[in-house]
């Protein structure tokens, strides 16, 4: 999973940047799981794009729809990208529907491993390149894959949570796992990196892994889990990873709750303006920050190669190679890179336009931005 090549898509991602704030005004990302068609394409070619949800993570909506419009506008190229509204159902309803239009390119982010399965291969017997978008489907099939080392950023939450206790003065510590959905390949590569970063802490005997259980990515139910593990344990937890900012959220007001609040350090991923909040707040260690502007800046640069012939150029983009862990063969894969945030460096995502200020610093908040120098 090596990403140190796509570190010269720094200027490409700050031209997706831009193209985020352009975005904000355009009919084309309008409701959480609305439609968005683009069908004046100037070169020929339309791709079309599946996103899965608008709760388990903000981004989908706030930042991938933006960021992927904008590219395939920009290149005149025609663009379908509609959200399931995580109804499998429905997933499958647009899937056929899309190959139905003749989309050149089908690019999704699946729901679950079967849903997705059957929508690529569908794709694949009707002749259509399809690209699999943050999460890889096993079992699919898909052309390619673009996502980010998504091992890197489980390690990145364990590096994370270890640093946390440290800075607390914490060198033993019982800590638990909130995971992700069970359904979700990224969710067992994210697990695989911080069991691999936690390994030596554990294996000493300094960390003892007192509970590692599911969010389902949902606020609610990591709460309710973090609850069940927190009476288990007689409340003898110091440390939690939890997969993502959501499901960090649901677990920190049970947090507040208890009056353990910035107490019990706990990671996250997503870098959302929620997630970002409670680390300015000190209610949050950090997160993982996926600039997903280099996702799909390489993303779309691969459906137009596809879409324009040059199969060549887009073989060259995907040069990577990640493997599908049911079929055990390589899938063509476009990695970027993940970043850790903690209080010190929040401003890098505000600089970067990933989110903006104005969100942050609202309210309470507005002080914790001007200690860390955002405004």
């Amino acid at each position: 999973m090596a990403t140190s090549k796509w570190a010269g898509l720094a200027a490409l991602a700050a031209a997706a940047t831009l193209a985020l704030s352009a975005c904000g005004s355009s009919d084309s990302s309008s409701t959480a799981t609305g439609d968005s068609t683009n069908s004046s394409a100037a070169s020929g070619g339309k791709v079309g794009v599946i996103l899965p949800d608008a709760t388990t993570s903000p981004r989908w909506e706030n930042n991938d729809r933006p960021s992927l419009t904008k590219a395939f506008s920009d290149a005149g190229i025609g663009s379908d990208i509609q959200n399931a509204g995580g109804d499998t159902s429905k997933f499958g309803t647009i899937c056929d529907s899309m190959i139905n239009e003749g989309v050149q390119v089908l690019m999704i982010v699946n729901l679950d491993p079967d849903s997705g399965a059957a929508c690529l291969k569908k794709a694949t017997a009707a002749g259509i390149t399809s690209i699999d978008y943050d999460r890889l489907t096993p079992g699919g099939g898909a052309s390619y894959y673009v996502s980010f080392d998504n091992v890197k950023v489980g390690e990145l939450m364990g590096q994370g949570l270890q640093k946390c206790l440290t800075d607390e003065g914490k060198n033993t510590a019982n800590i638990i796992y909130i995971n992700g959905a069970e359904t979700d390949n990224n969710a067992s590569l994210f697990k695989a990196g911080y069991v691999k970063a936690l390994k030596p802490k554990i294996d000493s005997g300094d960390y003892k892994l007192v509970g590692d259980v599911s969010g389902e990515w949902d606020a609610n139910k990591a709460a309710n889990a973090f609850d069940g593990l927190y009476t288990k344990n007689d409340g003898k937890i110091d440390g939690i990873i939890s997969a993502n900012d959501t499901m960090a959220g649901g677990i920190i007001a049970r947090l507040k709750a208890n009056g353990l609040a910035g107490k019990v350090p706990i990671t996250g991923q997503d870098a959302s303006v929620e997630g970002l909040q409670s680390i300015l707040a000190g209610d949050q260690c950090m997160t993982v920050y996926k600039n997903t502007n280099l996702e799909a800046d390489l993303a779309s640069k691969l459906a137009i190669d596809v879409i324009k012939g040059d199969k060549a150029a887009a073989d060259a983009l995907a040069s990577g190679s990640v493997e599908d862990p049911t079929t055990h063969q390589p899938v063509a894969s476009a990695l970027a890179t993940p970043v850790a945030i903690f209080k010190d460096n929040v401003k890098q995502v505000i600089d970067d336009g990933f989110q903006k200020a104005s969100d942050v610093c609202t309210g309470q908040y507005a002080k914790y931005c001007q200690q860390a120098g955002i405004s």
